[in-house]
């Protein structure tokens, strides 16, 4: 399958990735200013949206901050005029992306589609071209720090390891959009790279794995948490070499429980759909931000600015690579905290701290009153993809029980929750749970956490008794 690929584009933009590393936090600020106003005339002479957005008399030369913020909402509410090229067709690609049989193919021949999950209640499409791809691209192959130096100085392609990718596989996501590309830039490594459904039952999953034998684990962190679990158990008989998670909230203690019970040195990441490599983990254990080509704006609950040392509401992204779709002031919605002092690797790129996804495993009664495991990115993949809700909220009531709360009501809310039954109960049904139920609350707010994304998914924190009834008090039924 053909893929977009641009080598003279990635060798520039790579020889310059790797002299800002080495350079001065000043480099980083003189090379951002020159992007920031690159992109600030594409989306002044190429979209309608920033140019009827923006003041009036706005410029390459305005100041970032004197910008208005934007949601993804307004942009994919206004996509012909948002995009730069009027060939990018909302409901063309809409119906691309509806094709499983399509991921990683380009559109048009020039440009690299992908879909957001819709974790932030507005599902979104974007696009690349090959200039934005050489530089994630770049950023992935160069400012990653492996856990085995030495190792990836001899074999810096990963050409004799066995890489595993488990992540929602049936959808055009950034991850796994990315995974096929480089399997069809890489032929060669078809044999040693391998994706695994996140959606399949554990026990199949793991049986998957041992088979493989995978030496590098490519997941999210609930993920890698209920694989450690399966090794300490004796089912799960991989030795990793290198565990790579994102997408997720990371603690301390499960970070801990992951290495040790699967043997392998960690690393972590922090991207999104908006742009697919904002963070790095240095050896040092901190994230730094590739500064010199993504802005990231902490802001309070007013879209204040907040200091470094400060924990943020959210935070305002602005894209230097994509001048296809501008992303000017973006409101991602993240919780982050940008640090105040240089880290101790000496990187010239700032050190933040990200409060992600915290969803919660769901340990539901299966069959013979032995525990199923849920997993939460499995979970909102299937009500996503299968029963076509994005704003939800999910919530155990017991070993038997999940309380769906929708914000929809009438008919379309019934509709909905049909659905979302439907699938959730093939799903579990799928992974071995015993009768699940599945009630509805229509017509109710999400609660939210401080970040702005929703915590869509939300475990039983009480005791259960998995062969019976609850231990929890019941909640309102609904609809």
């Amino acid at each position: 399958m053909p893929t977009l690929f641009d080598p003279l584009s990635l060798s520039a933009v790579a020889l310059d990735v790797l002299a800002a590393q080495r350079g001065s936090a000043q480099g980083i600020e003189e090379r951002r200013r020159l992007r920031l106003a690159r992109v600030l005339d594409a989306a002044l002479h190429g979209s309608r949206l920033y140019r009827a957005h923006w003041p009036q008399g706005a410029t390459a030369a305005t100041s970032l901050s004197a910008l208005p913020m934007v949601s993804r909402g307004q942009l994919m509410g206004s996509f012909s005029d948002w995009v730069t090229d009027p060939q990018l067709e909302l409901a063309a690609l809409r119906a691309f992306t509806a094709d499983p049989q399509r991921i990683a193919e380009p559109w048009l021949g020039r440009y690299l589609v992908w879909e957001s999950s819709g974790t932030s209640g507005e599902p979104g499409i974007f696009v690349q071209d090959a200039q934005a791809m050489a530089v994630y691209d770049a950023l992935e192959a160069l400012r990653r720090a492996p856990p085995q130096a030495l190792r990836r100085w001899f074999d810096p392609w990963y050409l004799s390891e066995r890489s595993a990718f488990i992540g929602a596989t049936s959808g055009h996501f950034a991850s796994y959009v990315s995974f096929r590309r480089l399997c069809a830039l890489n032929p060669w490594l078809a044999a040693t790279m391998r994706s695994f459904p996140i959606q399949q039952p554990l026990a199949e999953l793991v049986r998957a794995l041992n088979d493989f034998a995978p030496t590098v684990l490519a997941t999210y962190p609930t993920v890698a948490s209920v694989l450690a679990d399966e090794a300490e158990q004796g089912r799960l008989r991989i030795a990793p070499r290198e565990i790579w998670l994102g997408g997720e909230t990371l603690g301390a203690a499960a970070r801990a429980h992951i290495a040790q019970a699967l043997g392998g040195a960690v690393r972590c990441s922090y991207g999104a759909s908006e742009f697919l490599s904002m963070a790095w983990e240095c050896a040092h254990g901190q994230l730094h931000l590739n500064a010199d080509w993504v802005i990231l704006e902490p802001v309070d609950e007013h879209f204040r600015p907040v200091p470094a040392g400060q924990p943020s509401c959210s935070v305002l992204l602005t894209n230097l690579a994509n001048h296809v779709q501008p992303l000017v002031r973006c409101d991602l919605g993240d919780q982050v905290m940008l640090h105040a002092g240089p880290c101790a690797c000496g990187s010239p790129l700032p050190a933040l701290t990200v409060q992600g996804r915290q969803d919660d495993p769901l340990v539901m009664a299966g069959r013979d009153g032995q525990p199923v495991t849920l997993l939460p990115m499995a979970v909102s993949t299937v009500l996503e993809e299968e029963a076509g809700v994005f704003d939800f909220h999910l919530r155990q009531q017991d070993a038997h029980t999940l309380v769906l709360r929708l914000g929809l009501q009438g008919a379309d809310g019934q509709a909905a929750l049909a659905r979302c039954r439907a699938a959730l109960e093939a799903f579990a049904k799928m992974q071995g749970v015993e009768r699940l139920r599945v009630r509805g609350e229509l017509g109710q707010a999400m609660p939210r956490g401080r970040s702005g994304k929703a915590c869509r998914i939300v475990g039983c924190a009480a005791p259960q008794n998995l062969s019976g009834a609850a231990t929890m008090p019941g909640a309102s039924e609904g609809n």
